[in-house]
């Protein structure tokens, strides 16, 4: 991305005065300007509000940059077909009538073509792609009838049947117990040696810390991007996070108060 800026008019979105331009638009996103290499595991984290799944979408292209350019391996979003994107699950209608193949089949629409059957070798694809994530047990079942765990696991195998060179997942871990979470993370692992490209939306500064290459915080602006020791400093965390950061007094940590998903949820942060 380079100098990408995300503006909505005031009043078309639920802003705080603060946010609101001398223009009277409000940017979701301001002046963002970053590279992701081939094969990175890059965590996106920020408070609610700050612009990660914006961003994610204008990845995807199904938002426009009200300024800058968005490029994917040297194309637009609309120029690269090899794309996965694995969306919140609220934002899923998962009462749709249709089965894991063939929520798996639609990411080999690209490759086939709009409007034309699949054939013997896509289905062997869509096949291979369950059995990668270890799912293909689900196959026929409808995608309203999986769990949590298991739905993430469908659309990262829709990713693989697409041919993914980027996958972004947009907080894939909320609501899934510690095994499942490790479960998706062997799954992204065994993505490196194809050298996929993967970003992740997340809360979990911790897990952001122990899983990933880098570390993107985000607040309508890069706050910061690089290894995780280098990002999660006091300094940056209190310019992302504002008076949700509490100092303990008499250490060296803090706590870090956040309200995502409907509750509060607290994390220890070093100062370190």
């Amino acid at each position: 991305m380079t100098d990408v800026s995300v503006a909505y008019a005031a009043g078309l979105q639920e802003i705080s005065v603060s946010a609101v331009t001398g223009n009277g638009r409000s940017h979701a996103l301001q002046n963002i300007n970053f590279t992701a290499q081939r094969g990175e595991r890059i965590a996106v984290v920020g408070p609610n509000g700050a612009g990660k799944s914006t961003l994610f979408k204008l990845i995807v292209g199904t938002v426009k940059p009200s300024e800058g350019q968005v490029q994917i391996f040297g194309h637009g979003p609309d120029g690269h077909i090899c794309i996965g994107y694995v969306p919140q699950r609220n934002e899923i209608d998962w009462s749709f009538p249709v089965t894991v193949e063939d929520v798996v089949m639609m990411g080999r629409v690209g490759q086939i073509g709009l409007f034309r059957w699949p054939r013997r070798a896509d289905w062997e694809v869509v096949r291979h792609s369950l059995a990668r994530v270890e799912a293909s047990h689900l196959a026929k079942k409808q995608i309203g009838e999986l769990s949590g765990g298991q739905q993430q696991r469908v659309f990262i195998a829709r990713a693989l049947a697409q041919e993914a060179e980027l996958l972004l997942l947009d907080e894939p871990l909320n609501g899934l117990d510690l095994p499942t979470q490790q479960a998706i993370f062997d799954i992204l692992d065994s993505l490196r040696p194809d050298g996929v490209t993967v970003l992740v939306a997340t809360h979990d500064l911790q897990l952001a810390a122990d899983r990933f290459d880098k570390i993107m915080l985000l607040n309508r602006r890069i706050i910061a991007l690089a290894e995780p020791t280098a990002v999660l400093t006091a300094d940056n965390l209190l310019q992302a996070y504002g008076g949700h950061v509490h100092h303990l007094p008499g250490t060296e940590q803090g706590i870090l108060v956040d309200d995502c998903c409907g509750h509060d949820e607290l994390q220890v942060i070093s100062e370190k």
